[in-house]
């Protein structure tokens, strides 16, 4: 298990940026995760990889994929190999705001008749949140999820109550379903840090899957961190320095994919509504820094940015009717803006 002690003296021997040996720490963590996980998941290397990004900026992820692609699997397995506590919700068109925040309760003292209200914690009060198929549920109960996952905190009957520390919200969609669905408005999606896509098994892992899910029950994970471990860690990549030219890299791309901002390529206008907000900057920066962490580098490149802009990007985008018309996906439209850039 990665110890807390061994993590935190690192962080103070920095003074404003890590050193290489204190962002290997990180990298440490990170293989000591995959392969904790390795024995349940089979191949979704690149996606558990991302998984672990987003945990370690602290930010919420969304996964989308077909069914039976492994990705409750993925984050429940995750949660287990760090050591934190884990929460499921299945959204459902007739859930409720409270079904997932919690509710006052009314107690009456045996002793003397009196009677008093407590609060009683909801499944979101878990340090790593499975989010199941976060588009079936109304819109009143997405902005109770949008209020945790921006603010760290519930309001129930006028009173806030705090989230657990750390606290990530790791969302499922299904993308070939739409019926009876809601989809996530602009401003939640915005608010993940990542868009995971999450695709079919190849031949031989699909092979694998089924000899290991048709024997045996699948193995206990046992964790390999500890949440102070993983706060160390976290600090340690928001330490990690981005040169200048990465971070205009960063806010170059995202301006580019604006419609009207003069740096918009000619082509963008026709395929892109509504370009990304500042936040996606924010995002493909801290995203640029924890890929270094996790590669034992002691700061972000331009190919950090050139490797994680689609996951930051495709989920903000909006496109126009001709793109949609066309096939032409979020994806290939980062794509030709990273060639536009050249980063």
């Amino acid at each position: 298990m990665i110890s807390f002690l061994s993590l935190k003296a690192r962080l103070f021997m920095t003074a404003s940026a890590p050193s290489q040996p204190a962002t290997a720490e990180v990298a440490l963590l990170a293989e000591q995760v995959m392969r904790a996980v390795a024995p349940r998941i089979v191949g979704q290397r690149e996606t558990l990889r991302q998984l672990l990004l987003g945990v370690l900026c602290g930010g919420h992820c969304l996964l989308e994929g077909v069914p039976g692609v492994a990705k409750t699997l993925m984050v429940k397995s995750l949660a287990e190999a760090l050591g934190l506590s884990f929460g499921r919700i299945q959204f459902t068109p007739d859930l409720m705001p409270t079904d997932i925040t919690g509710t006052d309760v009314l107690e009456e003292n045996p002793a003397d008749g009196s009677r008093h209200t407590r609060f009683l914690p909801g499944p979101l009060f878990a340090e790593v949140l499975l989010a199941d198929e976060i588009n079936r549920s109304p819109p009143k109960t997405q902005s109770a999820l949008l209020e945790a996952m921006q603010e760290g905190h519930v309001t129930v009957g006028g009173k806030r109550h705090l989230l657990p520390t750390p606290f990530v919200t790791l969302a499922t969609q299904n993308p070939i379903e739409q019926e009876g669905t809601y989809p996530l408005p602009e401003g939640q999606r915005d608010r993940f840090l990542v868009m995971i896509d999450v695709g079919y098994p190849s031949r031989e892992e699909e092979l694998e899957v089924v000899r290991r899910t048709t024997s045996e029950p699948l193995p206990p994970i046992a964790a390999v961190a500890s949440r102070d471990a993983l706060q160390a860690a976290m600090r340690i990549v928001r330490a990690v320095p981005v040169a200048e030219h990465v971070l205009a890299a960063c806010v170059d791309l995202v301006r580019q994919s604006r419609p009207g901002d003069p740096a918009a390529p000619s082509w963008l206008p026709r395929l892109v509504r509504w370009g990304c907000g500042p936040r996606a900057s924010q995002s493909l920066a801290m995203a640029a820094k924890a890929a270094a962490a996790m590669d034992g580098r002691p700061a972000a490149e331009l190919g950090d940015v050139r490797r994680l802009a689609a996951a930051v990007l495709r989920h903000r985008l909006v496109l126009s009717y001709e793109a949609e018309a066309e096939g032409i996906t979020a994806d290939l439209v980062v794509e030709r803006l990273l060639e536009t850039e050249n980063v």
